[in-house]
């Protein structure tokens, strides 16, 4: 059964946070909504999905799949998530520019 305590829910997305961003403190990584909810798309488990998707709306979501850095999805995860979200045709993934 999904928790709608607010406590509980910071609570799992710190957890969430810890695995997926194990260089640095789980407060640090959840501040970037956008680059936390990528790394979601690109690493995560069904039940970090899960915990994420309990805080953060589906335009979030949709937002961080629109800005997410360049290396950071791999290409699979980049299709599922805008099958998933509905955002079709699926973009180009985004590329590094090298100076």
């Amino acid at each position: 059964m999904k928790s709608h305590d607010p406590a509980d829910q910071k609570g799992a997305l710190a957890k969430v946070a810890r695995r997926l961003f194990w260089w640095m403190p789980p407060e640090d990584a959840l501040r970037d909504e956008m680059r936390f909810l990528a790394q979601v798309m690109a690493l995560g488990t069904w039940d970090d999905v899960a915990a994420s998707q309990a805080v953060y709306p589906v335009e979030v979501w949709k937002s961080a799949l629109r800005k997410a850095p360049a290396g950071v999805i791999d290409p699979r995860s980049w299709i599922f998530w805008h099958v998933r979200l509905g955002m079709m045709p699926v973009p180009p993934m985004p590329s590094r520019h090298l100076a």
